[in-house]
């Protein structure tokens, strides 16, 4: 039987490898109209295309992997993200690079599943710090990939991303098959498809309107269409689901109000992180006086410290929820983010302030995503584990898309002309540092409502009492 610390390190790599996808291209975003010949608008899908899978496939997946078993479900996520990896790896233009990077995106669901094969398979003691280090992994890969991937195209052609992308993926699809056990527990019943084509639908409508709606024009049709549509659509499917026998999603666990004002918090908490994301490399990377005049590289490891607070953080996340609970860590991380956007407001004339701020950052998400695993899973049955913390994922997605979406208008809207390019001027900064503490501040008022009891934990398989 594999040592538990190595199950724990496996998974936490699966999450680092999918967190990873999603600042894959940023070294070459600006670049892809010439390197693909296609427009800014359509290049635009390769960015567009990873978010809407990772948010339709993340709670599908927990489904699955309920009912088939969790870590086929890993697997089947792992081999999909290198066959699109190879795709967009041999692809010289646009379609073969968007079909790819919607292949990638579906790799998200691997963290939700990770933490419920955790609860399935570990020792109690051990539960709260190994859950901790893979939700930290969801901040640590963007944070690390970044200036990863930013060495990897200044010294090679912008392909290799994606073979680097496809070994990582076989390295770890070998890795698992090898070590995480088999999680004996299922949920009964048939798989819901028409509840899973429902909700593609409806949150493909609705975050393409709200990722696209800058660029499309807010009152445009076309982004009028797929947000109102996508909105009567999930309404139906709600309708649905409460309905049959068997849902993708049982919304009545997910209304229960721990679960419900969890979910709540985690779109506002993953607003205030997506919002440093969006801001802080812009202004690094601006030319001066309107940013830093620093290179993408120079730029992502003034970032990448916050990766390295939320590693290093992990273990303290599951021993402090262990001794003041995960409310009053959550309570900590948004506090922190508060503090970090603040900070910002005061000092932002010098780099290391910057980088004092994405410290903050990191001790906020650091705790924030920790804790949101196990609010979730005190408060829902074991046979609901996977849908339920893939559901959560989803909300935290449509928290870092709404904050793409503004903060890139904000930006774009208060911007001057500097040597013939529009660039975002001080006080738009200034805005976006308002809005992202705001996010944080509303997570924490509603974290304050969420109960602090738990439903009673039902008895599950566990792997053997490591010695003491």
């Amino acid at each position: 039987m594999p040592s538990q610390g190595a199950i724990i390190a496996v998974l936490a790599l699966a999450g680092l490898s999918s967190s990873f996808m999603f600042t894959l291209v940023v070294p070459i975003q600006a670049k892809l109209p010439e390197l693909l010949n296609a427009s800014r608008e359509d290049t635009a899908w390769v960015v567009t295309a990873t978010l809407l899978a990772a948010a339709v496939m993340t709670p599908i997946a927990g489904r699955l992997g309920d009912m088939y078993g969790k870590r086929r479900i890993v697997l089947v996520l792992l081999a999909t993200l290198v066959l699109g990896s190879l795709i967009a790896a041999v692809s010289p233009g646009i379609v073969g690079v968007v079909i790819g990077r919607t292949l990638q995106g579906a790799v998200t669901g691997v963290v939700p599943l990770g933490i419920s094969i955790l609860r399935d398979v570990l020792h109690q003691d051990r539960v709260g710090s190994a859950i901790a280090l893979i939700s930290a992994t969801m901040g640590v890969g963007g944070a690390l990939g970044m200036p990863l991937s930013a060495l990897i195209t200044e010294y090679s052609d912008w392909h290799a991303l994606f073979w680097v992308s496809a070994g990582l993926g076989a390295i770890v699809f070998a890795l698992v098959l090898l070590i995480v056990p088999v999680s004996v527990l299922r949920t009964a019943g048939r798989f819901d498809y028409l509840g899973a084509a429902g909700l593609a639908v409806g949150l493909t409508g609705i975050l393409l309107a709200v990722s696209r709606g800058n660029e499309w024009g807010w009152t445009s049709p076309v982004v009028l269409a797929c947000g109102i549509g996508g909105a009567i659509v999930l309404l139906a499917w709600g309708w649905y689901e409460l309905r049959i026998e068997a849902p993708l999603l049982d919304l009545r666990v997910a209304a229960r109000r721990p679960v419900l004002l969890t979910n709540l918090a985690s779109v506002a908490m993953g607003f205030a992180l997506f919002t440093s994301n969006v801001a802080y490399p812009q202004i690094l990377e601006l030319p001066p006086p309107a940013g830093f005049g620093l290179s993408l590289l120079a730029a992502s490891l003034i970032i990448a410290p916050s990766g390295l607070v939320m590693m290093l953080l992990s273990p303290v996340s599951g021993r402090l929820s262990l001794t003041i609970g995960p409310k009053a860590l959550f309570l900590l991380g948004a506090s922190a983010l508060i503090a970090a956007y603040g900070f910002t407001l005061l000092f932002s004339s010098e780099v290391w302030h910057l980088l004092v701020a994405n410290l903050l950052i990191g001790v906020g998400i650091g705790f924030g995503f920790a804790s949101m695993p196990m609010l979730i899973m005190r408060s829902v049955p074991q046979s609901e584990t996977g849908a339920s913390n893939g559901l959560n994922a989803l909300f935290r997605s449509l928290g870092t898309s709404t904050a793409a979406a503004v903060i890139g208008a904000v930006l774009a809207s208060m911007s001057v002309a500097q040597d013939g390019v529009q660039v975002p001027t001080a006080e738009a900064f200034r805005w976006a540092y308002l809005l992202g503490g705001g996010g944080a501040v509303a997570a924490l008022v509603i974290a304050l409502f969420i109960p602090r009891h738990h439903a009673p934990e039902e008895r599950h398989p566990s792997l053997p009492e490591p010695p003491r």
